[in-house]
């Protein structure tokens, strides 16, 4: 995980998460290891399909409310996103990421460079706050 969140070895860390999950297919953070990698590749349906699978498994875990969230904002389903920021928020987060929460909720995901070019690939590099 630490290595797609950095953007190094991403083919290996991708097949790491993957065997984890297909070992422990229940364990939500391992989905939403496996969602939020997705997500930092760019792969938007994927990282849903995978961090909605997550937060079914983990509801009480405020960060990965958040990380369904920023999929849901990403591939346009804002209202949804807003809700997940709310549960997350409700989870008694961590005060760093309760700031960062209410920034969220109030002003969504700001569009950088990346995202904007990524728009038609699919890939994008961008760094989005937990």
């Amino acid at each position: 995980y630490s290595w797609v969140d950095q953007g190094m070895n991403l083919k290996q860390a991708m097949e790491y998460i993957r065997q984890a999950v297909q070992l422990k297919p229940d364990d939500g953070y391992y989905v939403d290891s496996l969602g939020w990698a997705y997500y930092r590749l760019g792969n938007m349906p994927a990282a849903v399909e995978h961090l909605e699978r997550a937060v079914e498994l983990r509801p009480d875990d405020p960060i990965i409310n958040d990380h369904l969230g920023d999929a849901y904002w990403r591939v346009g389903r804002t209202l949804e996103a807003k809700y997940q920021w709310e549960q997350a928020l409700s989870l008694e987060p961590e005060p760093d990421q309760e700031k960062t929460l209410h920034e969220k909720i109030a002003s969504g995901l700001e569009e950088s460079a990346a995202t904007k070019a990524a728009a038609g690939t699919g890939q994008t590099d961008q760094k989005t706050p937990r």
